[in-house]
């Protein structure tokens, strides 16, 4: 067994191999404080042909036994990913997969077990350096290695590593990786924080980076293998000038179509009559030609950018393509809108519901609810294919989570809006950032809604052309932009600040002043699409839609939830079989009354108050006589409460006999003249009759 150590924030961590896992290509145990991870990299060692990408999977589970917990429903083992190792298992594929060479087609696998979890809130960020650490050490041609860390902010203060009881104090969670020189990844989320602080905490982020790469590379030095060489396709010179000759000029021509698929079938079109006219011999030679097709496409596409500064839509570097909102125009929905931008086309729609409709989830960590949700789908007509409709894959997950990260940062708290939100987005049309035209929709859909939020959220995605000492950020990218450029940087805000970022890259890192650059050019363009989502609505609508349930807040005493409730919830079921509403109590006596309509509501509220109402010293109630005793008779005030009145307080003249003057089911008016100590209360008759009488 080999072992490193290096201490984090004042606490050890460890990297070791040789002893878990050794017939894996690389493994490697990884642990800070009580928490521990085991991850696993395995490469075939004969490359799948026909590819034109690296085939890596990268799977990231959770084990139940890991928190001292056996998993919950029938089967009691591990199911299915669970929606947080689907997103952390995206989280470490994002930094490795641009450091793996081109032409590298071996199907790869690498798999992050956490075997023990702690509260250090580092399993995420260990997964990512343990398989960084396990791809290093194997003989996979990696340029890594990566190291990661969760940068929090606390009353102004940047902290590493932030635990689990300190990232709630956080206003800025975010996950950084890179290599020694430069960063290769973000992702976070944050209230409102200002491009300059976000650039400081990256900029601290990547310096220890640095020292965490170094010390992977000491461990890399122990036992490392030798690195598989990687063998291109080989095309020959003369096939290379033969493709050129035959297609450039078309393509030229192909890629200067704005609308996306016209010019796709083009290109198509032309590749096809390329590999007829080409592909004659006894040798199938199209992938090589496909290849050769391709790196023009490339090369024409970024040259435009890089050199002329146009895009194949014509726009110049900074330029937004057009833009469309609607809002409110789906009559029998919450809160619906719908965002346009060039050919990407989102439909949001809100749905309002009540404490019943939370999601419940269990994890490592301890159980919680969520009452803020964002679903994003993306059917494939939206890109005009043909596939089977599926459960949500990893992409979709992920555009869904960068979503509602970037509007949970203006949704009120559930004291100041008692509902469960939940916001679907069909993506109708997809060209680019399909994800951030889901953060404007949403936005929309929230203040048709009558959800209070704070302010519009506005995204956008800003990519990069990069050759040699030539950069040009582009704004508003299309998705030929992002399959053929550098980086993809989704950054999201209000006028006031940032509330969520995404980066990926495809070359080794993205510079410092490249950051500063993008985030300034974001900024400049967010301020612009919020401009046009507040010329479409402005502010929350003051009303909810008519179909939308009306939730009205009570307070209670605690001591007095359980009268509410009743034994076995029989006062409770009986309140909600009367008025047809529904009702949430929860531990402080805050109560929340569902209804279609408030005239139920109101009937409940009157019968909730008058369960947990408190006799008030002085006052006149009409009661009702419950029991009669030769001293007096017992009067219920209000359901549940009862007084003594004595026989000497029934009347002014003397009585003989209670029954005299009042008997059971009488009403009668009485006022409450004495509370002791215990809670018990005197009625006087006589006293109410007087004071009616003044």
């Amino acid at each position: 067994m080999n072992k490193v150590e290096t201490n984090v924030r004042g606490k050890v961590f460890i990297l070791e191999t040789g002893k878990i896992a050794r017939q894996a290509d690389g493994a490697v145990i990884a642990q800070c404080g009580d928490t521990v991870v085991l991850a696993t990299v395995v490469s075939d060692k004969i490359p799948r042909k026909g590819l034109d990408f690296f085939p890596l999977t990268i799977d990231y589970l959770e084990k139940a036994y890991s928190a001292g917990k056996i998993p919950g429903g029938f089967f009691k083992r591990e199911g299915r990913l669970s929606e947080k190792e689907i997103l952390t298992s995206r989280l470490i594929d994002r930094p490795i997969r641009p450091l793996l060479p081109k032409g590298f087609f071996c199907e790869t696998q690498g798999i992050v077990n956490v075997l023990s979890y702690g509260d250090e809130n580092i399993a995420d960020i260990l997964g990512i350096i343990s398989m960084s650490a396990a791809f290093t050490i194997s003989d996979v041609p990696i340029s890594g290695p990566v190291g990661a860390v969760r940068i929090g902010r606390i009353a102004g203060s940047f902290v590493i590593n932030p635990d689990l009881r300190e990232v709630e104090e956080c206003d800025l969670d975010l996950i950084v990786a890179g290599t020694e020189d430069a960063v290769v990844m973000v992702e976070g989320e944050s209230q409102e924080i200002t491009e300059a602080d976000l650039l400081e905490a990256i900029r601290m982020a990547h310096q220890e980076i640095k020292r965490l790469c170094a010390f992977q590379k000491e461990l890399q030095a122990m036992v490392a293998k030798e690195k598989r060489l990687v063998i291109p396709l080989v095309v020959s010179e003369e096939l290379k000038k033969t493709v050129t000759d035959i297609s450039t000029e078309k393509i030229k021509s192909a890629i200067t179509i704005p609308d996306k698929l016209r010019r796709q079938n083009v290109l198509d079109e032309i590749l096809k009559e390329t590999i007829e006219k080409l592909n004659t011999g006894e040798v199938d030679i199209s992938t090589e030609i496909i290849s050769v097709f391709n790196g023009i496409e490339e090369e024409l596409v970024r040259g435009m950018i890089i050199n002329d500064n146009i895009r194949v839509d014509g726009r110049r570097p900074e330029d937004i393509r057009k833009i469309h909102c609607e809002a409110g125009i789906l009559p029998r929905t919450h809160g619906s809108a719908l965002f346009v931008r060039g050919e990407t086309q989102c439909l949001t729609v809100v749905t309002l519901g009540t404490a019943e409709d939370e999601q419940k989830i269990n994890a490592l960590e301890g159980d919680s609810t969520k009452t803020f949700m964002l679903h994003y789908n993306f059917p494939p007509f939206s890109v005009g294919e043909v596939k089977p409709l599926r459960s949500p894959g990893r992409r979709e997950i992920g555009h869904g989570m960068l979503a509602e990260r970037a509007l949970k940062a203006v949704i009120p708290t559930k004291s100041e809006f008692p509902y469960t939100i939940r916001i679907v987005s069909d993506i109708l049309e997809s060209n680019g950032s399909s994800s951030m035209a889901t953060v404007c929709g949403g936005s929309l859909a929230l203040m048709d809604a009558g959800v209070p939020v704070k302010a519009h959220v506005a995204g956008i995605a800003m990519g990069l052309m990069k050759e040699g000492d030539k950069i040009v950020i582009l704004t508003d990218i299309l998705g030929l932009e992002d399959h053929l450029g550098d980086m993809d940087f989704k950054v999201t805000g209000t006028e006031k600040g940032v509330t969520a970022f995404q980066l990926d890259t495809k070359i080794g890192g993205i510079p410092h002043e490249v950051f500063e650059k993008a985030l300034e050019q974001a900024r400049q363009g967010r301020l612009f699409i919020l401009n046009k989502m507040r010329e479409t609505i402005a502010e929350p609508r003051e009303n909810l839609a008519p179909y939308a349930p009306r939730i009205y807040t009570m307070q209670v005493k605690q001591d007095k939830i359980r009268d509410v409730i009743g034994t076995g919830g029989k006062v409770i079921r009986g309140i909600i079989e009367q008025t047809g509403v529904k009702i949430d109590i929860d531990d402080s006596g805050l109560i929340n009354i569902a209804s279609p309509d408030g005239e139920s509501a109101k009937k409940a509220m009157d019968i909730i108050t008058s369960i947990t109402a408190e006799a008030e010293l002085g006052k006149i109630y009409l009661g009702k006589v419950k029991r009669v005793v030769d001293f007096g008779a017992f009067v219920e005030i209000f359901p549940g409460t009862e007084g003594l009145l004595h026989i000497s307080q029934i009347s002014d003249k003397r009585i003989s006999k209670v029954t005299d003057e009042i008997k059971e089911e009488d009403e009668v008016l009485v006022k409450v003249i004495e509370i002791d100590k215990f809670g018990r209360i005197r009625l006087s008759r006589k006293e109410a009759l007087r004071e009616q009488s003044r």
